[in-house]
């Protein structure tokens, strides 16, 4: 386990910041304060948040840090372990801002942690920037101290749907003849995503053979591939974060159970292609961000630069997950905010924020009254030859989709 308090320096000489009195843990350093998730069910979406975290603070410093009116400070972050947990994610907020003095907050992982953390910063009047949490229920709330880098999660599969309708009449069949099988885990972010299939296929006319949750510790699905299985769906879809991916994939390829197109959300996190190998071949994965679209900035470099410079800092990462790649996004928003707002008063940096319009390596970042990104889309990786290759929207593909899907036995 990685220590609760991280060390991150200040940013970058082309961007400027500065520091706030009330949160300094020393002089011309900024705290920003995360409760994250460390342990638990969300273990491997919580490390891959602060990878990203890290890795940009680390960049900006050794670019020479920020300036804030005039004067260059250090960034600084300050980690709980949330251990998975929305109640314990609110406690420790409370704690950051109470005994810390943390002014400046940074999201959690997840819509769950997400949602518990944004009245704790909407009561004190902090400034959340978050990166992880996709639920559009966030959105709904009023809330007006809270900005989101990514796309929010009804974007995640809705995608999949218009392409199967897209592939089905390129193969003269209505797409309203095709059937889909499906379970989501019962969390915001995933009942969000199903909530975008719903209305995506119903767009469609598409029936919905197979609807389901997953159990609790999203263990065993065996339950749904069998009804799977017996109906042959043309759609098969499952959200339940790293953990399912992981379970999905593993249990399909025991049972034998596929479709002509696949998608499971956090492919990259559940590393299914180290995993499964040939058996991932030709599964869909939504993405916030992928490395061959052609976004930049001036502290990254491209999409490309950024994803090789991660390897070469984490070469655990065969592929680095979008998650990491939108909570460096999330630093370099406070980076901004910072220099336009030229002090460090939490309430000029609320107003600064929500005036965000920045290019980013990660996507544009513009946000709308609710705080969410408007700036950028979701976009389909398809595994294709154990790489991760953008086909969807076609004006973003790099590569044509493999359809149908070939059975892993195949």
């Amino acid at each position: 386990m990685r220590p609760a308090h991280f060390r991150m320096a200040a940013l970058a000489a082309a961007l400027s910041l500065a520091a706030p009195a009330a949160s300094l843990a020393a002089e011309n350093t900024i705290v920003l304060g995360s409760a994250i998730s460390i342990t638990g069910k969300y273990s491997q979406e919580g490390k891959n948040a602060r990878d990203g975290y890290d890795f940009a603070v680390k960049k900006i410093n050794d670019m020479g840090g920020v300036k804030v009116g005039g004067k260059s400070y250090k960034l600084e972050i300050k980690y709980y372990d949330d251990e998975s947990t929305p109640a314990r994610t609110a406690q420790l907020l409370e704690r950051l801002i109470n005994q810390d003095g943390v002014k400046f907050v940074l999201g959690p992982y997840g819509s769950g942690p997400t949602k518990a953390a944004a009245p704790v910063t909407e009561k004190y009047k902090i400034p959340m920037v978050e990166a992880e949490g996709a639920s559009r229920s966030l959105f709904t709330q009023g809330y007006r101290y809270l900005f989101a880098a990514l796309s929010t999660s009804e974007q995640y599969l809705a995608p999949v749907v218009d392409l199967a309708a897209e592939l089905a009449k390129k193969d003269g069949k209505k797409p309203g003849s095709l059937k889909i099988g499906m379970a989501f885990e019962n969390d915001p972010f995933s009942l969000d995503v199903r909530d975008g299939v719903v209305a995506a296929a119903k767009k469609y006319g598409m029936k919905i053979a197979v609807d389901d949750k997953m159990p609790r510790d999203l263990s065993d699905i065996s339950a749904t591939l069998t009804k799977i299985k017996a109906l042959k769906p043309d759609v098969i879809l499952f959200s339940g974060h790293t953990k399912g991916a992981t379970t999905a994939a593993r249990q399909m390829k025991e049972m034998g159970v596929s479709a002509p197109i696949v998608a499971l959300t956090h492919c990259e996190s559940a590393k299914l292609t180290e995993q499964f190998g040939a058996e991932a071949e030709g599964i869909l994965c939504p993405t916030q961000w992928a490395e061959t679209l052609k976004y930049q900035d001036r502290l990254f470099g491209t999409a490309m630069d950024y994803n090789k410079a991660m390897q070469a800092a984490h070469p655990e990462y065969k592929q680095v997950p979008y998650q990491v790649a939108q909570a460096s996004a999330a630093i370099e928003i406070w980076a901004d905010a910072f220099t336009r707002a030229k002090k460090l008063d939490p309430q000029v940096l609320r107003d600064v924020l929500a005036k965000t319009d920045l290019d980013t390596f990660y996507g544009h970042i513009k946000f709308d009254k609710s705080g969410k990104n408007i700036g950028k889309p979701m976009v389909l990786r398809q595994i294709q030859n154990a790489k991760y290759v953008v086909v969807a929207p076609t004006k973003y593909a790099a590569e044509p989709v493999v359809y149908p899907r070939k059975p892993p036995q195949d």
